[in-house]
């Protein structure tokens, strides 16, 4: 159940709403948006329910109370009926602009990632992405760098003026990754991994949520509540593609989920075409398709040399394949009315 107050709501307004639902004995949850105020009301009972509406709809301050039907409360399109946009440092994500994120898979050099920084940079991307701890499939392949990959993600993310994303593998991770980092991605290895999640949400640093290439919409959409449960609802959904039969594809790209997302969340939604293609060729066909079918950005993987990188080097993009992809990019999204 959320309790919509009406514009210009006090403080004091608001902690009576927030203090009548925990002396029901449930949770309270305030979002803030430009307009308005929403207080979420976390674990109430069916046989509750009435007796809460109509207690907070009698209060001359509350526009109205509705009842959240879907199992993630917080994340719902219900629970906010704005599009929320989540601020990456100074970059926005969500309605209006179109946001790319790019770099390599994995850092492996000083050199390396200064290289790609600047080209992705120059290209118009506006976050830098990079692989400091990498959950690989294998014991034997590289699995980055740890701390010192962090340590060359922020120096490159200082010189170049982007905002970092970059991974958290496990709990142990979050601290560590937030020092450097200005967004935790969790992976589609670790979507169910609700201890990460939880941590990764007390960061209070946005989250980038990568849908496991096995889940379902409402499973993704219920990981996403995990971070928000504790406070935390700067989260950016990531579609990656998904398992199917389809051997032509790494993954399958399931870019019907970006409008499907938009009707059952208020969280941005971006796609990351290099792990759902695992083909270089593929990357900028999906590129265009994410900007037309309604996502919010792009997670791209770039490599100043694709062939001799250690990590995926069969989907990363060359500097001057991402500056061809950009402006595709960019004529897509000015007919779609976006600003890339």
């Amino acid at each position: 159940m959320i309790v919509i107050l009406r514009r210009g709501a006090t403080e004091e307004q608001v902690n009576r709403v927030v203090t009548g639902i925990e002396e029901a004995g449930f949770g309270a949850h305030i979002s803030r948006g430009e307009e308005r105020t929403i207080v979420g009301a976390i674990g109430t009972s069916p046989e509750m329910r009435p007796h809460l509406m109509e207690k907070f709809t009698g209060m001359p301050f509350v526009d109205r109370v509705v009842p959240v039907l879907k199992p993630y409360k917080l994340v719902s399109a219900e629970a906010r009926p704005e599009p929320t946009v989540v601020e990456v440092g100074d970059v926005p994500v969500g309605p209006g602009t179109f946001t790319v994120i790019a770099g390599p898979c994995a850092v492996e050099s000083e050199e390396q990632l200064i290289e790609d920084a600047r080209a992705v940079r120059q290209a118009g991307a506006r976050l830098l992405r990079g692989g400091a701890f990498k959950p690989r499939t294998s014991p034997y392949d590289f699995q980055g760098l740890g701390e010192e990959g962090l340590k060359l993600l922020a120096a490159a993310g200082a010189e170049t003026g982007m905002p970092v994303v970059t991974e958290a593998r496990s709990p142990d991770h979050v601290e560590l990754v937030a020092r450097y980092a200005d967004a935790i991605q969790v992976g589609a290895r670790n979507m169910q991994n609700f201890d990460l999640l939880t941590e990764a949400g007390r960061s209070r640093l946005p989250v980038v949520l990568k849908r496991g290439f096995s889940s379902t919409v409402e499973e993704w959409m219920k990981a996403a509540e995990y971070v928000a449960s504790v406070g935390n609802l700067n989260i950016i959904l990531c579609e990656r593609g998904v398992r199917t039969y389809e051997p032509a594809v790494r993954f399958t790209q399931d870019l019907a989920i970006v409008p499907v997302v938009r009707e059952l969340s208020h969280l941005p939604i971006i796609v990351d075409p290099s792990h759902a293609s695992g083909n270089r060729a593929l990357v900028p066909a999906v590129c265009r398709a994410a900007v037309a079918i309604g996502a919010d950005g792009l997670l791209v993987e770039v490599h100043p040399d694709p062939d001799g990188a250690l990590c995926d080097p069969a989907q990363q993009l060359s500097p001057g394949q991402f500056a061809d992809v950009m402006e595709q990019v960019c004529k897509v999204a000015s007919v779609m009315g976006r600003a890339v």
